[in-house]
């Protein structure tokens, strides 16, 4: 069995800038806009909601198979990612196109100008499902995560036809989405992943109220934020499960860092609530880190987290399968 990670793959460039925008914009003068702003520094991060979710998952010493677009320059964000313990094998390398770019530049008041490119991400529709897994064995999930509108649609397709379980995580296209893609993205889903915010917009565009969007799918696990996370199955009581409190320092990161603990503790065969309680932990040490992918776990520092924040019963469950860290 194998965990299938479909998702974007992109590139971040952070910019800082130490004055206010405010400043050098004219509002009587904008449909003449030209300005430049000398910054004080670039990070560049390694992001995209497929490597994320993959790199958590390999850190939990789990094997996910990522599945996207990239371009020429992927290089050495596959290199990263294949030490780490992802399988890169299947991922479409653009012969015309760089990899998709997020470019951010943020002043001293938390205005923001940014650009995304999507680039090599469009591709992703160009991508099938049936060799990666005649290469790598049945999946126990496909994750289809944000990426190219028509790759999402087409592999959730793909997986209704071939009877492969597929997890729905349209995160940031909601906002962009009509109807019908949403409602062709979720239905069907064993596991239907949104933040609170994203749970009420999927009922909108849907048409659907929020009781049909759970008799749609067999899991919806919806997050919420400093509150933790809730895992609702139609006819059952919804499971809370608190937050794993840490200090925290960037956000930027967290609920791919939650999908990758809760799917790798069902790969161990635990239940939903143990899942969730996995996720928050995994994403704990995102929210304490600058970056999506800087973290490092060491078993025994992960298992006293968990039992820390969840008891020592339920870190005994969990335990034995953090060998693999």
């Amino acid at each position: 069995m194998s965990l299938l990670i479909a998702g974007s793959i992109a590139t971040d460039h952070l910019m800082t800038f130490g004055g206010r925008f405010a400043d050098s914009l004219v509002v009587e003068q904008l449909d003449k806009l030209s300005v430049s702003f000398l910054v004080e520094d670039l990070e560049i991060r390694r992001g995209g909601c497929g490597p994320n979710i993959s790199f958590g998952l390999a850190a939990l010493g789990v094997r996910p198979v990522l599945v996207g677009a990239a371009g020429d320059d992927f290089a050495d964000y596959r290199s990263w990612l294949e030490r780490h313990g992802v399988d890169c094998d299947h991922i479409r390398i653009s012969d015309s196109q760089h990899t998709a770019r997020f470019v951010c530049t943020t002043d001293s008041t938390m205005a923001q100008f940014a650009s995304f490119y999507p680039g090599a991400m469009s591709e992703a529709r160009l991508l099938e499902l049936r060799p990666i897994v005649e290469a790598v064995g049945e999946p126990s999930y496909v994750l289809i995560g944000p990426d190219d509108p028509d790759g999402m649609r087409r592999h959730t397709r793909e997986c209704r036809q071939r009877g492969y379980p597929f997890v729905a995580d349209p995160g940031q296209q909601l906002a962009f989405g009509e109807g019908e893609l949403i409602r062709d993205l979720v239905d069907g889903a064993a596991i239907l992943f949104s933040n609170e915010y994203e749970s009420h917009l999927i009922a909108q565009k849907t048409g659907w109220t929020e009781d049909e969007v759970l008799s749609r799918v067999e899991v919806q696990v919806v997050t919420l934020g400093r509150d933790g996370a809730r895992v609702m199955r139609s006819g059952h009581e919804p499971i809370e499960v608190p937050a794993c409190q840490v200090e925290a320092a960037e956000p930027t990161g967290v609920g791919d860092a939650f999908r990758a603990g809760f799917l790798a503790a069902l790969s161990w065969q635990l239940d939903l609530e143990r899942a969730a309680q996995v996720g928050s932990t995994l994403a704990s040490y995102v929210v304490e880190t600058v970056g999506t992918q800087e973290y490092r776990l060491t078993r025994e520092h992960f298992a006293a987290r968990f039992a820390a924040a969840y008891g020592d019963a339920a870190a005994a469950e969990v335990r034995p399968h953090l060998g693999a860290i």
